[in-house]
């Protein structure tokens, strides 16, 4: 019964991620306080899942021309060093705590997305 609840929730949150909706935040957060995944395997397991959700919404994002190439060449140009960075050090950070930076970080987000005009953008 558990295999396809997970299932489900894989399926969900596939779909919400390739609308760019966060996905793989709820993933984590499925994985770490229903199912009692370990945060460290609840981020392997977003990571190999970003893997085969992310190239869809980028083909359908280039498709229909949401992609802005001089802001994708900066984030990407300044993502790869940071996320190496991010995790040597989350090696030598304790899972509590990181687990409190993940919540204050989803937190902050939300209260964003709560309060923060949008500018009509897509």
């Amino acid at each position: 019964m558990n295999y396809i609840i997970d299932f489900v929730i894989g399926l969900a949150t596939g779909v919400l991620s390739g609308f760019g909706i966060g996905g793989g935040s709820l993933l984590i957060l499925y994985l770490t306080i229903f199912a009692g995944t370990p945060q460290f395997a609840a981020a392997g397991i977003n990571l190999m899942y970003f893997l085969f959700c992310a190239p869809s919404a980028l083909i359908s994002h280039c498709k229909n021309k949401m992609i802005e190439r001089k802001t994708a060449l900066i984030c990407i140009c300044a993502g790869i060093p940071s996320s190496i960075a991010a995790s040597l050090l989350a090696a030598y950070i304790d899972v509590n705590l990181l687990r409190r930076i993940f919540g204050v970080f989803l937190l902050c987000i939300g209260i964003k997305e709560l309060f923060v005009k949008k500018d009509g953008k897509a």
